[in-house]
């Protein structure tokens, strides 16, 4: 996302300034980003005294979160899910604020619907679900509170070559492994996609703040899937189960009206998925638990 937004600038003649802060565990995705140009501060958004040694920015993008693991210890999943906001919202009140949020906010729905709407009420099950809820409602009182313009991005699933809902189903069909269809469906978006369109969302930051659901317009079967990456993978897929009558679903009729349609469509990801697949192509052995139905992630 950051080298997205510094080859943006660069393309635009801009001298604007693209600033990535982080913990940097990694070594290497740090220097990834200063070799394409981008500016990195290190600090914990949890210490308020090192958010203040950041330099001001008038635009600030909110990837902070936590998800994996919460069920067997949900006190660090809440602490980041909303102590950091806060920290944020204060360093950088009045600051155009575009935060990732998760469709995860929302409960199942019946198959036969058009999905959650971004005005439905916030009624998930679980405790991470639950911890995003309220890093939403924290963006959304700072965002009256201080005027700060706010734009919640609810995206699922995003999708690239090493991770990704359509990526494990790939994964399960190589090895073998039996696919659930308890799940039935699912909503997804390339990665390259998301961050394009997350970039031009500071356009619609607003106050009160706004929400947006980011992923495809289109719903997914994952039976469907799984056999098309099977005919590409000349493997046969292993189904179990069949499809619960609700699902997590998002509508996106908002973010096409404000962000227009993605460019990457199901036939092309399921191609490159399945090619990077059978080519052993690397993961990040992160799984999106897309399955869960009960909130435990």
């Amino acid at each position: 996302l950051a080298l997205l937004a510094r080859r943006a600038a660069q393309q635009a003649q801009s001298q604007i300034r693209i600033i990535a802060v982080s913990r940097f565990s990694d070594p290497n995705s740090r220097l990834e980003l200063e070799k394409g140009g981008v500016e990195t501060h290190s600090a914990d958004v949890l210490n308020r005294d090192q958010l203040q040694t950041l330099p001001d920015s008038a635009n600030v993008v909110y990837l902070v979160g936590m998800k994996f693991g919460t069920s067997n210890d949900p006190v660090p999943t809440w602490a980041t899910n909303t102590i950091a906001p806060v920290h944020v919202c204060e360093r950088f009140a009045g600051s155009k604020i575009v935060a990732l949020s998760t469709g995860n906010v929302y409960p199942l729905v019946p198959i036969e619907t058009e999905g959650s709407l971004e005005s439905d009420p916030l009624t998930p099950l679980g405790e991470y679900p639950n911890a995003a809820v309220a890093r939403e409602r924290i963006f959304q009182y700072y965002a009256s509170r201080h005027a700060t313009p706010t734009v919640l991005m609810r995206l699922n699933y995003a999708h690239d070559l090493r991770y990704g809902v359509m990526t494990e189903l790939a994964g399960k069909i190589w090895r073998g492994e039996p696919i659930d269809l308890t799940m039935g469906y699912f909503n997804a978006i390339w990665q390259g996609d998301a961050n394009e369109m997350i970039l031009r969302s500071f356009a619609h930051c607003q106050v009160p703040a706004e929400s947006i659901n980011l992923t495809s317009p289109e719903r997914y079967s994952v039976r469907t899937v799984a056999d098309q990456l099977g005919k590409l993978m000349q493997r046969q897929p292993q189904l179990v189960g069949s499809e619960a009558p609700t699902a997590l679903l998002s509508n996106t009729k908002r973010m096409q009206e404000k962000l227009g349609k993605p460019q990457v469509d199901l036939e092309q990801m399921l191609r490159w998925i399945a090619h990077w697949t059978v080519n052993d192509g690397p993961t990040l052995n992160k799984p999106t638990h897309f399955a869960t139905r009960d909130g435990k992630y």
